[in-house]
């Protein structure tokens, strides 16, 4: 029976996140706002899960997600993993969705593709190997997932067994903490989007 939390942490704001820019490969740094926004989710952790260091401890490759665990006092990723990257957008990198309507009516990442991007399977794909990755550290103690917006919540409805397209129905502001837990060996979610605080 596993023992621990996930505990998944969004990156603090970027000025394409603040924008509305879809940000998946580009690299960009947190804002002044962002890194205080990581700092204060660093509070929310320790009074979710106390200070001590995480049984696992895992980062999108990304700067903004590298920098956000260190202002929130998590100390160095366990692993860099492309695994937690965000969804590819593809030739929609550093577009709105309110731009990439103006050629295809009613776009969402949940609904239609991402021209040479990933597909919602090659997501679930990623989701579901970080899962399975984490499992074994579950068995002693918490896990912490650093990524991005729509992956995470790509995370948490695999995390219950749902279609990654579910992520539509949760949200996950910049720098918020979801907690996902178990009831009696199920999968459940404890927390979703607290802010930071």
């Amino acid at each position: 029976m596993p023992n621990g939390h996930v505990y998944v942490l969004r990156h603090g704001e970027t000025e394409w996140s603040a924008t509305g820019q879809h940000t998946g490969r580009t690299d960009i740094p947190l804002t002044s706002e962002g890194k205080q926004q990581a700092v204060a989710a660093g509070r929310v952790l320790a009074r979710l899960r106390g200070t001590d260091k995480p049984a696992l401890l895992l980062s999108s490759p990304r700067e903004r997600a590298t920098r956000t665990a260190e202002l929130a006092g998590l100390g160095a990723p366990d692993d860099v993993t492309e695994d937690l990257a965000e969804w590819d957008y593809g030739d929609y990198e550093g577009l709105t969705t309110a731009q990439i309507r103006e050629s295809v009516p009613d776009w969402t990442v949940w609904t239609h593709p991402c021209p040479n991007g990933e597909t919602a399977e090659s997501v679930t794909a990623r989701a579901d190997k970080v899962l399975t990755k984490i499992q074994p550290a579950l068995a002693t103690g918490d896990v912490v997932l650093i990524g991005h917006g729509h992956f995470s919540r790509v995370l948490v409805a695999r995390w219950v067994g749902l279609r990654a397209e579910a992520g539509v129905g949760f949200a996950m502001g910049t720098a918020g903490v979801a907690t996902l837990g178990f009831e009696r060996g199920v999968p459940q979610i404890v927390h979703l989007n607290l802010p930071p605080v």
